[in-house]
């Protein structure tokens, strides 16, 4: 009996297609994903039966979900973040949860940058008045020199703080650990969240979704930031509390923001689109030929070495081993 592949992720294999090759050439029967957005819960139950392997994306992993895998082996995350993945289940029914760590750390952080530019210098604005052949000149910030407080030094993090370093910014950062390698690297300086939000012209999210994180910048937290700063968020979209950015933009409480994720996705009638002083951009972050293709590969080996019987590199939990 053919061993079965179900693939829930919306970019997997829709741009760079050797992770399908690769798939196809083991023999494995692949079911796609038709609804061409993540699942919510009871879509992910009514597939997971029967099921070998689970390449997924956003979707609701919950432990009700979970149960309903009766022949599951491996669910491998086709991306970093694994925070829709109930894992602690999945452990106890010795289901392998992996991810692909850093196959998508420079472009998601050449986007953070390039938002950064974006706002400032008001480019979209300007895109769309000359367009319009009004010839009108619009005055922004200079990103150059400026201070960046950059929350969460992770890979992405300390990627954006390279770049950072090359724009000679000022860097402070906030983590839950001290990283001595980027402060000697870049130059970056270990701050609280509170003093860093104070002092930054831009501040930039790269933590991880938890229960800690959500809603790590609510009001309270914007209005500490000076009111010519802008908000830069290409991590997940709860980590902002999207009514208080909206009010605080509203009123100009901050100078703007860019964001690329959302607390739900795609963002059904959001508020924040009928600004003017934030960049959206569809949660792209990821979406170069080369990061796909290194997500793509490195999920696909995730799941070609539980189903042979080897561990694979990145596995989240690994106390599925310990007998």
């Amino acid at each position: 009996m053919a061993i079965k592949v179900l693939v829930t992720s919306t970019s997997f294999g829709k741009v760079v297609k050797e992770p399908v090759e690769l798939l196809k050439k083991k023999g494995y029967q692949i079911t796609w994903n038709e609804l061409g957005r993540p699942l919510k819960e009871d879509e992910v139950r009514e597939r997971i039966k029967g099921v070998d392997a689970y390449i997924a994306g956003l979707d609701e992993i919950t432990a009700k979900a979970i149960k309903a895998a009766d022949k599951l082996k491996v669910i491998s995350k086709y991306g970093a973040g694994v925070d829709n993945i109930d894992i602690e289940p999945a452990t106890r029914r010795k289901i392998v949860v992996t991810n692909t760590p850093g196959t998508n750390t420079e472009a998601v952080a050449d986007l953070t940058f390039g938002l950064m530019l974006t706002i400032a210098r008001k480019i979209p604005q300007a895109d769309t008045s000359t367009k319009k052949g009004e010839w009108k000149k619009f005055f922004g910030s200079a990103v150059y020199g400026k201070t960046l407080g950059i929350v969460g030094m992770g890979e992405i993090g300390k990627a954006v703080a390279r770049r950072a370093k090359g724009f000679n910014m000022r860097m402070l950062y906030w983590s839950r650990r001290r990283k001595l390698d980027i402060e000697e690297e870049t130059g970056a300086k270990y701050t609280d969240l509170r003093f860093l939000l104070q002092e930054a012209d831009f501040v930039s999210l790269h933590v991880a979704l938890t229960g800690e994180t959500k809603n790590i910048m609510g009001e309270n937290e914007i209005k500490l930031m000076k009111p010519t700063a802008f908000l830069i968020n290409t991590a997940r979209g709860p980590l902002i509390n999207e009514d208080a950015l909206y009010r605080c933009l509203r009123d100009r409480v901050i100078e703007g923001a860019a964001v690329d994720s959302y607390s739900a996705e795609p963002p059904q009638e959001s508020s924040l689109f009928s600004l003017d002083n934030i960049i959206t951009t569809p949660h792209m972050g990821a979406y170069t030929y080369e990061a796909l293709g290194n997500m793509g590969m490195t999920s696909v080996q995730n799941v070609i070495d539980v189903l042979e019987g080897r561990r694979p590199r990145y596995v989240v939990n690994p106390e599925v081993y310990q007998s």
